[in-house]
């Protein structure tokens, strides 16, 4: 047992620190990391190569453009995900946890908000409308015709000197013609929509390891110290190649699709050893280790051993489609659930590239 739990470990740490060279484990100070590219985007003049080795930083001011066949994925505040449609561009405004702007020029985006952390600010300009994500949810803006629609959660939109609150259900023009909220229907979504479903479900899959592997790094159940301070962080899943969000501390569902994200000691706790707990020495107590083998992570294997779905996690959304990836399958193979059409989950869990 005492070389099982040192093998573990050394797996773990090296989930971590055996990195692909130039990517980063931890992203949590900044917004506006490139986290992934299908087809041609440009950043200022410059092409996006894909990497999974190198992700562009979008500077204050500069601008993001996608072409016909193109779309990004841009990590904003952690547990803020942006992905953005074919002949789509925005700018960004501030790039501050605590002040993060940016303005919707043309085209689409669709933002999933799983967690929207005290002391964070995410605005999204376009047209004659500025939109404060005051909750979690799930939010498309389009420029053309200017408006946005609340899937899940809640937006305040200043119009002018007017404020109007959007709920779920709820859509709202953003070109100062519309003056009403009026509703929609949820049901009909397009392409973006769906490549965003398949991104989100694919990060919310890497997130299970990725946590785990960072429990053994972290300081506790108040969170993991020098990482996240007990805020949520971006972290790097090189057996996924692609960053996912790590809450604090709990667990975070997205409110729209049901897909949940868990801190290192929850993970732990629900999924690796349940009925066990990491005490402050970062050591485990409770329910030890006696009946439980370590779940390697690793490139033959979906990263844990269990599912991700509702009958395997109490308060996960009924609705919600099964994230899984049992022990026995490889990442790409869990990645290809979602193969279907352009920008497909599959393609996504390399990183980069199509």
């Amino acid at each position: 047992m005492k070389r099982v739990l040192i093998l573990g470990l050394a797996v773990a740490i090296l989930a971590l620190v055996a990195l692909p060279a130039g990517a980063q484990p931890v992203i949590s100070a900044k917004s506006g990391t490139i986290s992934w590219v299908d087809g041609k985007v440009y950043l200022g003049n410059e092409l996006v190569e894909p990497s999974l080795t190198k992700f562009p930083d979008i500077k204050e001011n500069a601008v993001l453009r996608t072409t016909e066949e193109g779309r990004a994925e841009v990590l904003l505040t952690p547990g803020v995900v942006m992905h953005v449609g074919e002949n789509s561009s925005f700018r960004m405004l501030t790039k501050r946890l605590i002040d993060t702007r940016l303005e919707l020029l043309t085209g689409s985006l669709v933002v999933s908000a799983v967690e929207i952390a005290k002391d964070t600010n995410v605005t999204i300009v376009c047209k004659d409308g500025t939109v404060v994500l005051s909750k979690a949810g799930h939010f498309r803006f389009d420029a053309e015709p200017a408006r946005i629609k609340v899937f899940a959660g809640v937006v305040d939109v200043q119009i002018g000197d007017r404020h109007q609150e959007v709920a779920a259900g709820k859509m709202l023009g953003l070109d100062g013609a519309t003056a009403s909220v009026e509703k929609f229907d949820k049901t009909e979504t397009d392409s973006l929509d769906n490549w965003a479903r398949r991104r989100d479900e694919l990060m919310a899959m890497a997130n299970v390891s990725a946590a785990h592997s960072m429990s053994y790094l972290s300081s506790g159940s108040g969170g993991y110290g020098g990482y996240g301070g007990g805020y949520g962080v971006w972290g790097w899943n090189p057996y996924f190649g692609l960053y996912t969000f790590i809450p604090g501390s709990g667990r975070f569902c997205d409110p729209y699709y049901g897909y949940c994200y868990w801190s290192p000691y929850t993970v732990g706790r629900m999924y690796y050893n349940p009925g066990a707990y990491y005490n402050n020495n970062n050591n485990l107590g409770g329910g030890g280790r006696s009946n439980a083998s370590y779940p390697t992570m690793g490139a033959t294997s979906g990263g844990y051993s269990g599912t991700v779905n509702a009958a395997s996690s109490p308060s996960f959304s009924s609705s919600a489609p099964a994230a899984s990836a049992s022990s026995g399958s490889s990442a790409a193979s869990a990645a290809s659930s979602g193969s279907a059409g352009h920008g497909s989950a599959a393609g996504g869990g390399g990183g980069h590239g199509k």
